[in-house]
């Protein structure tokens, strides 16, 4: 079983990752251009992002001995991040919503922060 740092570090890079993944993918949105191999490219950032997040996010509450009966804060990160992860396809989709989906991830990742460190409910 490997230490808390090692999955607070996992989950910091999965999160850099989403959230570059998240940031090309509306920028490639808001273009005209297509292009399917940086597409590919930002998606593959996004869905290792994603996978790096819940890898050490679960870690760290096993470590916390958080195993059954999960208080609101770690409900709340998870619908964060769930809705981060879907975040991916709306912009390539409806390129209108391209703008609003790269001014809502800076809210969403503080929110997300704010919920594990102050851990509200």
């Amino acid at each position: 079983m490997f230490s808390h740092p090692f999955y607070n570090v996992v989950h910091v890079v999965g999160i850099v990752l989403l959230m570059a993944g998240l940031g090309g993918l509306a920028a490639l949105g808001a273009t005209a251009q297509r292009d399917a191999r940086a597409r590919r490219f930002v998606l593959a950032f996004h869905g290792t992002g994603a996978f790096l997040i819940l890898l050490g996010g679960f870690g760290m509450l096993a470590r916390l001995g958080i195993v059954t009966g999960w208080p609101g804060w770690v409900w709340g990160k998870l619908v964060v991040w769930v809705v981060l992860a879907f975040a991916a396809f709306l912009p390539l989709r409806v390129p209108r919503a391209a703008t609003p989906v790269l001014l809502l991830l800076p809210l969403l990742g503080g929110l997300a922060a704010w919920l594990a460190i102050y851990k509200p409910f």
